[in-house]
């Protein structure tokens, strides 16, 4: 059994992400940890009662949505949403070494550093600065996946481009993503979105077609020590 975490930025990154691959994880017994980083609403409303029972609403989603997919704890910090990089980086590094400390995970998932998105592009540089080999080392690979109105709106020379070299099957695992990710309905937009429930279907099909099978997630691989 493995230790798994996902380091994500807001609820509903977790399930667009990795969610099938999640799923997966649970089937095979590893202990999963998702750990949220940025508040996710205060960026959006103003007024203050409306910010505290959006994020309660969030938070109690985020919950929901990965007991499905089988995680075993949900944690949250309150970095702020959409302002990251107003964040001193070494403060953010300390946050999630001390979620590594507490996990000592083998696998981390986390965000990819091109994406448009600077709450992703600011988690993905610290969690590689967070992950320096040394000491009492528990993570063995590091994987940066793909989210949808995030990763693919990066445009070449913006940033880094997100170019898959390691794939999961989820072909059985994809309906209970779409379940999930059915929680987070307020977060979801109408097709031709890339956020739309249709888009995620035909991104997992894709992934799947560009490997032979019919489903799949794709990532970057950043690190594996064997």
């Amino acid at each position: 059994m493995s230790s798994i975490l996902i380091i994500a930025a807001h609820p509903d990154d977790e399930v667009l992400g990795c969610g099938g691959t999640i799923v997966k994880h649970s089937n095979m017994g590893d202990s999963i940890h998702v750990a949220f980083l940025a508040d996710g609403v205060f960026s959006r409303l103003r007024e203050e009662k409306l910010q505290e029972n959006e994020l309660l609403r969030r938070r109690k989603s985020a919950k929901k949505a990965c007991k499905i997919l089988g995680v075993n704890s949900v944690s949250f910090e309150d970095f702020p949403d959409n302002r990251m990089d107003t964040v001193p980086l070494l403060e953010i590094i300390r946050s999630i070494e001390k979620i590594i400390d507490i996990h000592k995970p083998s696998i981390i998932y986390t965000h990819h550093s091109g994406d448009v998105n600077i709450d992703h592009k600011t988690i993905s540089n610290a969690v590689i600065t967070a992950c320096r080999p040394q000491g009492k080392y528990s993570v063995k690979t590091i994987l940066n996946f793909e989210v949808p109105s995030s990763t693919e709106w990066q445009v070449h020379g913006g940033g880094t481009i997100f170019h898959p070299n390691f794939f999961e099957d989820i072909s059985e695992t994809l309906e209970k993503k779409i379940k999930a990710l059915e929680v987070y309905h307020e977060e979801m937009r109408d097709w031709p979105h890339p956020r739309s429930y249709k888009a995620v279907k035909h991104l997992a099909n894709w992934r799947g077609a560009t490997i032979g099978v019919e489903a799949a997630e794709a990532f970057m691989l950043r690190r594996h020590i064997n």
